[in-house]
């Protein structure tokens, strides 16, 4: 049984684990840690007791000590750099005329390499552009190419909700969204309603789709036959929070549908949720 500590580089970002080397580490705390580029210096945010696996520990780096007065001097310092450079780096995307948008700048915790990040429709030609950054900044230079949800991610702003954005308060890496959980969910297939500020299908239909999952176990779907207390009828509509079903009942097809209570009724023959083509094609965008 050994111990392990999972740190995070940025504040929402991918947790990556690495083994204690001997150092009494809480949560919180800021560690220097070896990482395949160098050191760098990350939070804790979660310790794991007795883990077991022996092929994993075998992998890990290690954590070479907590961070010290110096280490916040130069994580200050750094952030100032960082600053000066997304500075100068806009001026110069302008200078070449360039079609991107600097949403980003990173320091290795050495100093020696440079990360820009950037959005672009198109590829674009920046090799010029590195070389007058390197030029500039004598150190090694990266520009690289992010999709809309980490440009959104990195700036943050409020969702449809009112709330910050799932992506830049908790989410630490993006799931694969799709439109078939949109219509799972029971929400209209409307780009408005179902799009982050990103442009995407919003990250919260992926982690709320395990508990429709489980409501969809228990539930007719629109299309199923189902029993009532006053005969027999077609589902056309279903809340899955608040259990209620719209039932278009066989003795009056003409009429209003009827809501019932999901206790109330008795599935005969079940449908399934699709997403035709057409939808699909509508809407492939947003994924």
């Amino acid at each position: 049984m050994a111990e392990i500590v999972g740190v995070r580089f940025k504040d929402v970002g991918k947790v990556h684990y690495f083994l204690p080397n001997n150092q009494k580490v809480k949560i919180n705390d800021l560690v220097i840690v070896e990482t395949a580029a160098g050191s760098d210096c990350g939070r804790v945010v979660i310790i794991k007791k007795n883990f077991a696996d022996k092929q994993v520990l075998k992998s890990l780096p290690k954590v070479l000590r907590k961070a010290e007065f110096k280490d916040f001097e130069r994580l200050k310092r750094l952030k100032e750099k960082e600053a000066r450079a997304a500075k100068i780096c806009g001026e110069k995307i302008k200078k070449h005329h360039l079609n991107m948008k600097l949403i980003g700048v990173e320091y290795t915790f050495d100093g020696h390499k440079i990360v820009f990040y950037f959005t672009a429709e198109a590829r674009v030609d920046f090799r010029n552009l590195v070389k007058e950054l390197a030029s500039i900044f004598k150190a090694r230079i990266e520009l690289r190419q992010v999709g809309v949800r980490n440009e959104a991610k990195s700036l943050g702003g409020l969702g449809i909700c009112g709330k910050p954005f799932c992506c830049s308060t908790f989410l630490d890496e993006f799931q694969p969204v799709s439109i078939k959980m949109a219509k799972e969910q029971g929400l209209s297939l409307n780009p408005v309603k179902i799009s982050g500020t990103c442009g995407r299908l919003m990250c919260c239909l992926k982690f709320e789709q395990a508990a429709y999952q489980d409501l969809l176990k228990k539930a007719p779907k629109p299309g199923a036959i189902v029993d009532t207390p006053k005969g027999r009828g077609t589902v056309v509509e279903q809340n899955l929070l608040t259990g209620v079903l719209k039932i278009r009942m066989d003795s009056a097809p003409e009429a209003a549908p009827v809501c019932y209570n999901l206790r109330d009724v008795k599935i005969i023959k079940d449908a399934e949720i699709k997403v035709n083509k057409k939808e699909l094609d509508e809407l492939k965008n947003l994924e």
